[in-house]
């Protein structure tokens, strides 16, 4: 082979995944390595950086060996990684302390402290204070000031790898624009640090490392590297970018009203547009800077959109669990299929841990206007149109930001994309085509997209991510069932206003027992 083959790596929270692609988006080998996630007690989730390392190099090894491929083979690579977790190198761009992970959740007090300053974070950085980057800071500085004092900059987790197979110093340290909307420091729309908001966190100069485009290249694989994963020494390594924005890439989602919902254990819908208009008001979604220049998407999601439909199974359908998932699926969705729009009147709201776009901690689940008549079906329905309707409410949102957006696409990834049924229910409720991709490699894909670009071998990413991915025939939206909805997206918000007022009261009364 000849140095033609690109090398992208997923850094997630489940696995590091490693996948290699031609110039034509063929994939020839892929690998995948579990992560480690150390808990260590209420709240506290964490990642050794050294173990994420070996994570990077096995995952690297293994998708050699399986496309029977040289490290001289490969032109050039790209990590994406975990968005809104942080972590901290020193001078010689080594890690200062662990990964505070996004499902750290230690810097409550730092979000809370945050809360008066939200509309003004959200319309510069596009998100609001939450279990990211920004909070996360302000806890290291006040519970960690020895570890910071000896820190050079913050970083993401992929360019604190990137960094390391390169060999990059604490000066070299940097940052794509992709994280920005998570760290509550930045102007997202200048790709630039926010002298007030780093002044309102009191974020220390230093700590900003610089900011990259994508595709730059940040630097090569040093020869340490090299051992340790079998690519050449040499081999440019582009800046990369965040996993969601990976992933809306690699699904080709590159031009304004294309849309990715990522049906898996949590529910995503991103839309893609052209201009940033952050969600100020409602602070209903977060509006963050895709992996190409001059695009944005706004995005809204349901912690535990597809954990629903695992503990419905196991709760209220044990008797299929012999079943492969799918099957079991396959049995659930016929028992719903045939009953119409609402469910003869079951509403259900999916925040079963509550609600993250807007944030309401104390949102929960509940099913609604149930009686003697209804059965599994009208509950199973009503919980694939909860998911289904908080989208609507993100679209509605989404619309009185873009006003000039046109009709909506959706492509579709993740295990409930499988599922006809709630595909047509999406499609019906958003008004908009709902097209399965037929290949699932999301991340991986899109880093490898930009590293063909830093290599010279690609051209047009966005051509070429449209071009790499293949549809399903999926479901178009029925005009009659699409009516039938539009009120029903408004009975769902009355229903999450009674959940929030019923959360509310009993953290509350809990806090008061205590």
């Amino acid at each position: 082979m000849s140095a033609d083959l690109l090398l992208g790596i997923d850094v997630g929270t489940g696995a590091t995944k490693a996948a290699l692609y031609d110039v034509e988006g063929r994939l020839r080998g892929s690998a995948s390595v579990p992560t480690r996630l150390h808990r260590r007690g209420p709240g506290v989730v964490e990642q050794d950086p050294q173990e994420m390392e070996g994570e990077v190099h096995a995952a690297i090894r293994g998708a050699l060996a399986d496309a029977g491929a040289q490290g001289g083979d490969v032109a050039a690579l790209a990590l994406d990684g975990q968005m809104a977790g942080v972590m901290f190198v020193d001078d010689a761009g080594a890690a200062v302390g662990p990964f505070d992970s996004w499902l750290d959740t230690r810097c409550d007090p730092d979000v809370a402290a945050l809360r008066p300053h939200a509309a003004r974070i959200v319309e510069l950085s596009g998100g609001y204070p939450t279990y990211s980057a920004g909070p996360k800071l302000r806890w290291w500085l006040r519970e960690r000031p020895d570890d910071l004092r000896r820190a050079r900059a913050m970083v993401m987790p992929s360019a604190y790898l990137a960094g390391r197979l390169c060999g990059l110093s604490g000066a070299e340290a940097y940052a794509d624009p992709t994280y920005l909307h998570f760290s509550c420091l930045a102007d997202t729309s200048s790709s630039a640090w926010s002298p007030e908001l780093v002044a309102l966190l009191g974020a220390p100069d230093r700590l900003l490392p610089r900011i990259v485009e994508t595709t730059d290249v940040v630097g090569e694989v040093t020869r340490e590297a090299a051992a340790a994963t079998g690519l050449r020494v040499g081999t440019p390594v582009a800046a990369g970018c965040g996993d969601t924005a990976a992933g809306v890439l690699g699904a080709g989602v590159v031009r304004p009203a294309a849309a990715l919902d990522v049906a898996g254990s949590a529910a995503v819908l991103a839309v893609c547009t052209d201009a940033f208009r952050p969600d100020a008001a409602e602070r209903m979604l977060l509006t963050a800077r895709t992996a190409l220049p001059g695009l944005y998407y706004a995005l809204g999601y349901v912690l535990g959109g597809g954990l629903n439909l695992g503990w419905f199974r196991e709760a209220f359908a044990r008797e299929l669990e012999g079943l492969d998932p799918d099957a079991a699926f396959a049995v659930l969705d016929a028992e719903a299929r045939d009953l119409p729009p609402g469910a003869e009147g079951v509403a259900f709201a999916p925040h079963l841990g509550g609600r993250v776009t807007p944030n309401d901690p104390d949102q929960r689940g509940l099913w609604h206007g149930f009686g003697w008549t209804h059965g599994r079906g009208h509950l199973y329905r009503a919980l694939l149109e909860g998911v289904a309707l908080e989208y609507g409410l993100y679209l509605r949102a989404i619309r009185r930001l873009h006003p000039d957006l046109g009709p909506l696409e959706v492509r579709a990834v993740g295990g409930g994309a499988r599922s006809a049924l709630w595909g047509s229910i999406k499609a019906d409720v958003l008004g908009a085509a709902y097209r399965p991709l037929r290949r699932q490699e999301g991340g991986a894909l899109g880093c490898a997209l930009l590293a063909g670009k830093a290599a010279g071998l690609i051209d047009d990413v966005a051509a070429a991510a449209e071009r790499f991915n293949q549809l399903e025939p999926g479901a178009a939206p029925d005009a009659g069932r699409s009516a039938a909805y539009r009120p029903l997206i408004d009975d769902y918000a009355t229903v999450l206003e009674a959940t929030s007022a019923l959360g509310r009261a009993r953290t509350t009364a809990q806090r008061g027992e205590a």
